[in-house]
C-alpha cells in the first residue's frame, strides 16, 4: 500500500492512524503505517512530554506525528469562568434531569471532570507545540483547519509537514492557500466532527481542488478494499481513526463501552451536537437522543456545550452508565466486531488491499 507520499515519508503503508492513545499510535508506526497521536486531552505540557518520551522509545526510529486542536479564530481576553457563566440555567437543569433519570452517581470527591475548554484554546495548543517541536515528529495535523501562519512556518523550519482536515473543496483550497502540505478529505461517514459530503464524493473533489498537493481519504474506511478505493479516487493515502478504538492496545478503560462498539452496526451512529456543540458523529445513545429531542432545549454552540456536559460525561464514563455511554466513532463501527492487535488489523488491511488490486487487474485484463 505504497504511494509517492508514503515513500517520501519513509513508511511501508500509506495508512495514517489517528488515535488519542500512545500505545496505539506507536503500534501503528511499528506495523508500517504512520501513527498520529491526538493531543487535545493534554492540558499540562509535562503530560504530553511524558507520552512523547514513551513514543520515541517505542517507535524504533520510525516516523510518527501529532494532532492538535487550534481554533480558526483566536479568542483573547476571556476566561473559562466567563465563558461558563454564559450557560443558561435551563440547560443546566436539563443535564441534571437526564442524569437523575438514569441514576448517574456523582464523581468521587476530588475527581475532576476530564474535558475542559482549556484543551481547545490556542494557547494550550501552542504550549503543546513548544513541547512537541523538541521531538522528532514528522507530521503536525490540525483537526480544526489550517494552523496560524507562524505555526506552519515553525513546522516547516523543522522539516515537519503540516496537514489539515477538510470537509469540502472550499475548505481544502483554503488550506492549500495557507501553505498546508497534506489535506485530509474527511467525509460525512467519519467519527467526530464532520461535514455533510460523503467520502466517495468528497475525495476526488478535494484531489482536483488542491492538485498537486497530496490528499488523504478519511471517513468510512476500515478495510483494505476501501483503502484501494480511496487510492483509486486519487488519494495518496488514508486517514483512519475509529478503527483503532477496539484494538487490544486501546485504553478505553470501559468494558461496557468496548462491548457496545463491538455490537454496533453502521446505522448505530448519529451526527449530533450533544458532545461539543458542533456536529460530531458518535454512538447513538439515550444521551444523544435526549439532546436531539424536540421537547429539549437543544445543544448550545461550541464551546458552551462542551463546558455544560463535561462533568456529566465524566460521571457517565466513570460509572459506565450503559444507556448513556458513548464515544465519537464513524459508520465503520459495523466492521469493528472483534478485539484485535494493531498488527492484526494491518494484516487484514493488506490482505484486503491485495484482493481489491487483483480484482481490478482481472477486470482490466492484466491478470
Amino acid at each position: 500500500m505504497q504511494t509517492d507520499l508514503s515513500t517520501t515519508l519513509g513508511v511501508e503503508h500509506a495508512v495514517f492512524g489517528f488515535t488519542p492513545f500512545p500505545a496505539v499510535a506507536a503500534a501503528i508506526t511499528r506495523a508500517g503505517g504512520f501513527g498520529v497521536l491526538g493531543a487535545v486531552r493534554y492540558t499540562a505540557p509535562g503530560e504530553l512530554a511524558r507520552d512523547l518520551d514513551w513514543m520515541a522509545a517505542h517507535t524504533e526510529g520510525l516516523p510518527y506525528g501529532l494532532d492538535v486542536v487550534m481554533p480558526a479564530r483566536k479568542v483573547e481576553g476571556v476566561t473559562e469562568a466567563e465563558v461558563e457563566a454564559m450557560i443558561p440555567d435551563g440547560h443546566r437543569d436539563y443535564v441534571a434531569r437526564i442524569l437523575a433519570e438514569h441514576d448517574v452517581p456523582p464523581l468521587p470527591e476530588g475527581e475532576a471532570s476530564g474535558w475542559r475548554i482549556t484543551g481547545w484554546m490556542e494557547e494550550v495548543a501552542r504550549s503543546q507545540l513548544d513541547v512537541a517541536f523538541d521531538y522528532p515528529i514528522k507530521l503536525l495535523a490540525n483537526a480544526l483547519g489550517s494552523p496560524p501562519p507562524d505555526v506552519i512556518a515553525r513546522a516547516h523550519d523543522r522539516g515537519i509537514r503540516v496537514a489539515a482536515l477538510a470537509g469540502s473543496p472550499r475548505h481544502a483550497r483554503h488550506h492549500r492557500d495557507a501553505g498546508i502540505d497534506i489535506v485530509v478529505a474527511q467525509g460525512y461517514e467519519a467519527g467526530g466532527h464532520t461535514g455533510e459530503i460523503a467520502t466517495m464524493v468528497l475525495t476526488p473533489e478535494v484531489v482536483a481542488a488542491v492538485d498537486p498537493l497530496p490528499v488523504l481519504a478519511a471517513g468510512g474506511i476500515g478495510t483494505g478494499e476501501q483503502i484501494a478505493a480511496g487510492l483509486a479516487l486519487g488519494a495518496q493515502g488514508v486517514w483512519l481513526g475509529s478503527l483503532w478504538l477496539t484494538t487490544e492496545e486501546a485504553e478505553l478503560h470501559s468494558r461496557r463501552l468496548t462491548a457496545k462498539l463491538l455490537a454496533a452496526g453502521p446505522g448505530d451512529t448519529v451526527r449530533s451536537r450533544a458532545l461539543t456543540g458542533k456536529p460530531a458523529r458518535q454512538l447513538r445513545t439515550a444521551w444523544t437522543d435526549a439532546w436531539d429531542a424536540a421537547d429539549g432545549p437543544g445543544p448550545l454552540p461550541m464551546p458552551l456545550q462542551g463546558l455544560l456536559v463535561a462533568e456529566a460525561n465524566s460521571r457517565i464514563q466513570r460509572h459506565e452508565v450503559e444507556p448513556l455511554l458513548g464515544t465519537p466513532v464513524g459508520q465503520i463501527v459495523g466492521r469493528m466486531n472483534s478485539e484485535r492487535s494493531v498488527q492484526a488489523v494491518f494484516d487484514d488491511l493488506t490482505r484486503g488491499f491485495e484482493k481489491a488490486v487483483d480484482r481490478i487487474n482481472r477486470i482490466a485484463g492484466r491478470a
